[in-house]
């Protein structure tokens, strides 16, 4: 049995009038940049998000890195942050002139450790850019309250956790900018990319929206160094379909993820493989399903040869990245982080999978275990 890490297609093939009908439509107005497609869209995510505003961008990496510009984040700087997320969390630090500073996780959620970031602060420290890895919320609490005790700003990367809650709040509206990817493989995901940034600050609303046309209120009037980082309207079309759908969706991510939880405690697996958490408090929405094992490159072997897709998010931390060698980080240094990155693997969750799928790939998974 074939089964993929992601499939789009199914998911196409379930909203494809709907979709051809969006696409359509804006090809016959003609209108491709910044159009009623993208501000229905700006709209529709800030009522989900609870926040006042959002503004879309040409990719979450462009959310994050505009959103730390408006924020007068740069040269000399410091921003604290977790080494166990993709590089395009330090990098937006990195590309506005400031420097990341690391801080380990929590081996359970895999998200920063809170009682942690006070030991990094110091008076160049500017802001924490937090990370809701694979769909778990941060504890959010304790991050504001480090926060508003040092006077720091905060910056979420939402790219994998858009619909997930902390305390029944939907993340992307606790710090001062929510910042979120719709790269297809997300929850949210267009059929390219695209980003976007909430806020309930205005004057953050207003810096993104001249930082993403290169600088400008009014064309060719450049008041600022900006960018080009717009979300286009056909991207905006398409999720304007699929927002409807999100919530569904997330709560299907959510069964499977039960599913496969109550299927390797019947299997008697809770002993061999560490099974993703869910914290009080919290609503997971598994953008990533993610167990943990010693054995990981021989098990992700061995579902390859089943022909099950697996995927490692991530296996080297940033802080043993080539690129931040001048950090001057070494191994050891964040032992919850590299533990995380040699175990982790991720298997299919999407919400279109099958039941039957899932039982061939934990019974594959049984199979490795019991016999290695």
């Amino acid at each position: 049995m074939k089964i993929p890490l992601v499939d789009l297609v199914r998911q196409y093939a379930e909203i494809k009038d709907e979709i051809d009908a969006n696409i359509k439509s804006v090809l016959e107005k003609g209108v491709f940049i910044l159009g009623e497609n993208v501000e229905k869209l700006e709209a529709e995510i800030a009522n989900y998000c609870t926040t006042k505003y959002a503004v879309g961008v040409a990719s979450g990496s462009d959310a994050l890195e505009l959103s730390i510009r408006a924020l007068g984040i740069g040269k000399s700087d410091e921003v604290i942050t977790t080494p166990f997320t993709f590089i395009a969390t330090p990098e937006s630090i990195y590309a506005n002139g400031a420097k990341p500073v690391f801080v380990d996780i929590e081996l359970d959620t895999y998200n920063i450790d809170p009682s942690l970031i006070k030991r990094k602060i110091t008076r160049r420290t500017k802001a924490i850019l937090v990370v809701h890895l694979y769909g778990h919320p941060c504890d959010m609490d304790a991050i504001l309250k480090v926060a508003g005790e040092h006077n720091l700003r905060v910056i979420e990367d939402c790219a994998q956790s858009i619909g997930a809650e902390f305390k029944s709040k939907k993340v992307g509206g606790f710090g001062d900018a929510g910042c979120f990817s719709f790269f297809p493989s997300k929850n949210l995901a267009a059929y390219g990319d695209g980003g976007m940034v909430v806020t309930n600050d205005k004057e953050i609303v207003h810096k993104i929206k001249m930082l993403r046309v290169h600088g400008s209120k009014d064309k060719y009037h450049h008041e600022i160094e900006g960018r080009n980082s717009r979300l286009d309207e056909l991207q905006a079309a398409i999720l304007g379909v699929k927002i409807r759908y999100l919530d569904k969706w997330n709560d299907a991510r959510r069964g499977n993820a039960q599913w496969y939880n109550g299927l390797f405690k019947s299997l008697n697996l809770d002993t061999k493989l560490i099974k993703p958490v869910e914290r009080q408090g919290c609503k997971h929405v598994y953008n990533v399903y993610a167990v943990r094992t010693k054995k990981r490159e021989e098990l992700r072997d061995y579902l390859a040869s089943e022909q099950i897709s697996t995927a490692v998010y991530y296996p080297i931390p940033m802080h043993l990245q080539r690129v931040y060698k001048a950090l001057g980080y070494k191994k050891g240094d964040f032992p919850h982080s590299e533990k995380a990155a040699e175990e982790v693997l991720a298997l299919p969750v999407f919400p279109e999978l099958k039941e039957e799928e899932m039982e061939f790939i934990g019974h594959a998974i049984s199979n490795f275990l019991k016999r290695s």
